[in-house]
């Protein structure tokens, strides 16, 4: 059997491993669905949901990719198996860990947007592992659609980026991938994606392998089966493999453990099918090896030979995770101790190879760095959901040290708005320490800025942005490197509204509040002494009382009381609620809400504090 599928002994010629790259929303996904809805993998009647590769609640509330899954279709004899990857920078870790599972890569781009920040991160990634690109030019149909100026944008990109001379002679497809509809030239338009297919047999390699060589895989991803227990994913480099073989699991460190496959699996349209055995070039998935974990080698019982694990970039970005300590600690969660804390967020690094877990000095605080705040937040929003409850810090940057000088991480930011907010955005762009590279006009009327600003001050800026340009601005960032610190810089210039003392929040208190700032909560809303509740209009901390009831007598006015009307109070969101918080603030996660809070909830403690702090400084000028 040995042999049957190979091109002289080394290459599948009856199997392509492709990913779809992409920068966030230009529909890597919706193509995805197309592929399989055109190969035939599910029944006529059967109801299939949009974007069914985004399965994941988080994925499908947010309309993007966070995870990379593993599908396959069937063309003319030929298996195709794909991987969707995310499109954000922030889980660029998925996307550098897929690489190792592929060959080629089909990289979609919009046809009016063009190559994105995250554009360039993605195919980065894929040039330096060598692989062939087809690049889709996508949403053909946009009423702005420029395919040929994208095109050579596209080219620029590939050389920028060094592309080989290989790599840069790619072939160029045109699709609308929400009707299924491709072609070769954007005036040629087919009702299928059969050209598409085409250029992927013909363009894209088959699979290197060594069918006669001892067994090698690595572990690309992992997945958690309630009945089958952990289950590794990875394609078989070399050898072949049989369901209950005997193998070698080498780890990180390079040590080799005994284990044994006890099923194996192969990727058809949605399903995992069990198979007894598979050969080199295949996609697998593996169970019984639960020891195993991302960028472990699994190999040959007799001959184990490790691989080279996985690297992935390091995190710039890092908070702290706490147990819950406020006065409604316990209301709502099921996992509230700091056991069930550090055993959740160890366990995520199985997962996730871009995470960063560490013990602090005290027991019941973890310090938890990822790629960005929409990493760190999507983990938080997860462990919510399976009842976590406990508290987690402000945003703050990685710094580092090199040749005894302070480095910080910094990030080319691209921002699409009208030429109306132009100005505002520069501006916003300064007070943060940000450099323009680039500005260009389009003929709809709207400016494209490129800046390189340090992470520290994009931290809390989306918000800013949104209020600014009045919902209507488009920001994308992408990390660059390090550079030495920019300096001092302030991002934050609203204080907060404090609770003063506990209890109902009131109408009439409520009403009161209002005229000082902007509200977080509305009547009715138990509250605590140090609990946030609201946006100063000045620059400084003000404890209002929201509890307070008007005193009743038995005087009346000559005229009947005025109702008292209270604005509708800002709702904010988790992420919103993270991008707000200040250095001494937290924000209080539970299953069913999330408050603002002080760290230090007694107003004549954070008085003290303050004093401490300001006369050790002065001590030290």
């Amino acid at each position: 059997m040995v042999g049957a599928f190979y091109v002289n002994n080394m290459q599948r010629k009856d199997i392509r491993n492709i990913a779809i790259i992409a920068h966030v929303d230009h529909g890597k996904t919706t193509l995805v669905d197309a592929m399989l809805r055109q190969s035939h993998i599910f029944r006529d009647n059967q109801q299939v949901a949009d974007r069914v590769m985004d399965s994941n609640d988080l994925e499908r509330e947010r309309g993007i990719t966070i995870m990379s899954k593993n599908t396959a279709v069937i063309y003319k004899d030929v298996k195709i198996n794909i991987v969707d990857t995310p499109g954000h920078a922030d889980f660029g870790g998925e996307v550098e860990r897929v690489m190792n599972l592929v060959d080629g890569v089909l990289l979609l781009v919009d046809a009016m947007d063009g190559p994105m920040p995250q554009t360039r991160f993605v195919l980065r990634k894929a040039l330096q592992a060598g692989h062939q690109a087809i690049v889709v030019i996508n949403k053909i149909d946009r009423p702005n659609a420029r395919p040929n100026h994208v095109i050579n944008e596209t080219f620029d990109l590939f050389v920028d980026l060094g592309a080989n001379d290989e790599q840069a002679e790619f072939a160029t497809i045109y699709t609308n991938a929400l009707t299924g509809q491709a072609g070769r030239s954007p005036l040629k338009m087919y009702d299928t994606l059969e050209p598409l297919f085409e250029a992927i047999l013909h363009k894209l390699p088959p699979p290197e392998a060594e069918p006669a060589k001892p067994m090698q895989l690595l572990v690309t991803n992992t997945i958690h089966d309630a009945y089958k227990g952990k289950i590794l994913i990875g394609r078989l480099l070399r050898g072949s493999i049989q369901r209950g073989q005997a193998v070698a699991h080498i780890d990180r460190g390079g040590v080799p453990k005994p284990a044994k496959i006890s099923q194996l699996f192969v990727f058809q349209g949605l399903d995992r099918i069990e198979v007894d055995h598979a050969e080199a070039g295949d996609i697998i998935a593996i169970a019984g090896v639960g020891e195993a974990g991302i960028g472990d080698t699994i190999a040959d019982a007799e001959q184990p030979e490790a691989l080279p694990t996985i690297a992935v970039e390091e995190p710039t970005v890092r908070m702290t995770f706490s147990i819950n300590n406020s006065p409604f600690a316990g209301r709502d969660g099921t996992h509230v101790t700091s056991r069930k804390l550090r055993e959740r967020l160890y366990a995520e690094l199985e997962r996730d190879v871009a995470l960063r877990v560490a013990d602090t000095d005290t027991n019941d605080a973890f310090s938890v760095s990822g790629r960005g705040e929409l990493h760190l937040t999507i983990l938080i929003e997860t462990m919510r959901r399976e009842g976590y409850e406990f508290q987690v810090s402000r945003p703050e940057v990685i710094f580092k040290e090199l040749d005894g000088q302070k480095l910080e991480p910094i990030e080319q930011v691209e921002i699409e708005v009208s030429e109306q907010y132009q100005g505002t955005v520069i501006e916003l762009m300064g007070a943060r320490r940000g450099i323009m590279r680039d500005m260009s006009y389009r003929d709809d009327g709207t400016v494209h800025m490129m800046f390189h600003v340090p992470t520290r001050g994009l931290l809390g800026f989306r918000q800013t942005f949104l209020t600014a340009t009045r919902g209507e601005g488009i920001v994308n960032a992408l990390f660059m490197g390090y550079e030495p610190l920019a300096g001092e810089l302030g991002t934050r210039t609203n204080g907060s509204l404090i609770a003063s003392e506990g209890g109902t929040a009131t109408t009439f208190g409520l009403y009161g509040a209002q005229e000082r700032g902007q509200l977080f909560i509305g009547a009715g809303t138990d509250v605590y002494e140090g609990m946030v509740i609201g946006q100063h209009i000045r620059s400084r901390d003000l404890e209002v009382n929201v509890c307070r009831k008007k005193h009743l007598t038995n005087m009346r006015s000559s005229g009947a009381d005025e109702a008292l009307r209270l604005e509708p109070p800002r709702v904010l969101s988790l992420d919103d609620a993270i991008e707000y918080i200040g250095d001494d603030e937290l924000v209080e996660v539970t299953p069913k809400s999330f408050r603002l809070r002080k760290k230090i909830l007694s107003a004549e403690e954070r008085k003290r504090d303050q004093k401490r702090r300001d006369m050790a400084m002065a001590a030290a000028n």
